[in-house]
């Protein structure tokens, strides 16, 4: 028996390893090198395009929990995580290269795994397969997918902040500090005075963006909204977001007066390059330069990537998908990642883990993972395919979508402690085949 694997990102990845885990042959399709999507610009698998992208580490911090979820099914993408790990305070950074290298290597090795490179253009629903092919789907497979689960595409806008070289800060004008000293100062942060920040939001709200002519109905995703459609909606709305000064010190002063702070993270295990936290944008790439430069230290700012906004495709999945990733209509195709509807790259790389085990149980006449609500992994799966979600919108991991607790905690970091505590033993017990 041989699968088709449709996409070498990390749900496709993590498909994959399911499937040979379990001795399935896999045919992995995979467009790059010969095309790439707009948001993707080297050869490797898996390949992330920011260094914090695998979010929060504590699993009182729901996609925490969902990361120690998936290192139960032995996640590759978590193996890889841990060797590419850069500071971050309480946030999961990695060094993306390594990251990438780390996957594609382990993949590409794989004596069950045979990498063809080129673009797949329709689907067979005849042949075992998971679609795994991300946000950025190539048009012309978008139209044939369009054709199996007869609807439209829904779309939606997502945008990836820009990086800095770490050399082109001046350090006299930022201090590095966590917010409220929690984890280490790992951050850079970029203290604005109330007339500093006038003067730059009058800029960031005329600057000039990037056209979209080819799409009419141009719909921003909220989780990844590009700084100046947030800043529009009103002049407060930054320093009450991603530049909120509070829990901010300066060490240098004792003082934490600022009117407004823009904090950098680190990007790299080397630490020479930082990205503008919550700085998604559609600017020009010249304004970038022009406006973000006039943020206290980013003055001589040496941007080594601009930011970008691109298209991001996601199907119908109440209505086309069951709880197990598997279309209604077709049982032997399969969906994983972001054209689910599941947002981000860990909730991605979390859906294509149970669509490979899925698969594989299918195939090898096993019972298939049972979705849990109270479980991250499975309240994703569950939130997917619920049919009553007659306004789908895709969805992070959050603790709003998982079971709560019987009975009432006031104190939420203990809440959440113990619901995830209770969804990892739930896991183990029904790998184990206790549930």
């Amino acid at each position: 028996m041989r699968v088709r694997v449709i996409g070498a990102g990390l749900a496709g990845c993590e498909a994959v390893w399911q499937l040979v885990k379990n001795g399935i042959e896999v045919d992995l399709y995979e467009m790059k090198p010969a095309k790439y999507s707009p948001a993707h610009s080297n050869e490797n698998f898996a390949e992330l395009v920011c260094s914090n992208s695998l979010k929060a580490d504590r699993i009182e911090n729901a996609c925490g929990l969902l990361k120690e979820e998936m290192r139960l099914f032995t996640s590759v993408m978590m193996e890889a995580a841990d060797v590419s790990r850069v500071p971050a305070g309480g946030a999961l950074a990695v060094d993306r290269d390594i990251f990438s290298q780390y996957i594609t290597e382990k993949i590409k090795n794989h004596p069950l795994v045979n990498v063809i490179n080129r673009e797949v253009t329709e689907i067979d629903t005849d042949v075992y397969t998971i679609i795994a092919t991300g946000p950025l789907t190539s048009d012309i497979l978008a139209e044939s997918i369009k054709h199996i689960t007869t609807s439209d595409e829904l779309y939606f806008y997502d945008a990836a902040a820009p990086v800095i070289t770490a050399e082109s800060i001046d350090n006299s004008k930022v201090f590095k500090a966590a917010r409220y000293n929690k984890g280490t100062a790992d951050y850079i942060n970029c203290p604005m005075t109330k007339d500093e920040y006038a003067d730059f939001y009058k800029e960031l709200v005329s600057a000039q963006t990037v056209p979209l002519k080819e799409f009419e109905n141009q719909k921003v995703f909220e989780g990844c909204m590009p700084v100046e459609v947030m800043a529009k909606r009103g002049e407060q709305t930054l320093v009450f977001g991603p530049l909120k000064p509070v829990g901010l010190v300066n060490p240098n002063t004792g003082n934490d007066d600022a009117y407004a702070v823009v904090q950098l993270r680190q990007d790299n295990r080397e630490g020479t390059l930082y990205n503008l936290v919550g700085f998604q944008t559609n600017l020009k790439w010249g304004e970038q330069k022009r406006v973000f430069s006039m943020i206290p230290g980013l003055e001589n700012a040496e941007f080594v990537r601009y930011g970008v906004m691109h298209r991001n495709t996601y199907i119908n999945s109440p209505v086309l998908l069951d709880k197990y990733y598997r279309m209604k209509k077709y049982p032997k195709i399969f969906f994983a990642g972001q054209i689910t509807g599941v947002e981000g790259y860990v909730e991605s790389a979390s859906s294509g883990i149970i669509a490979g085990y899925n698969m594989a149980a299918h195939i090898g006449g096993r019972e298939m993972f049972e979705p849990d609500s109270k479980t991250c992994i499975g309240a994703l799966a569950l939130y997917i395919s619920n049919g009553a979600n007659t306004k789908f919108q895709p969805m992070n991991a959050n603790f709003g979508i998982i079971e709560g607790l019987n009975k009432k905690i006031r104190n939420k970091a203990e809440r959440y402690n113990k619901i995830a505590n209770r969804a990892l033993d739930i896991i183990k017990r029904q790998m184990k085949g206790e549930v």
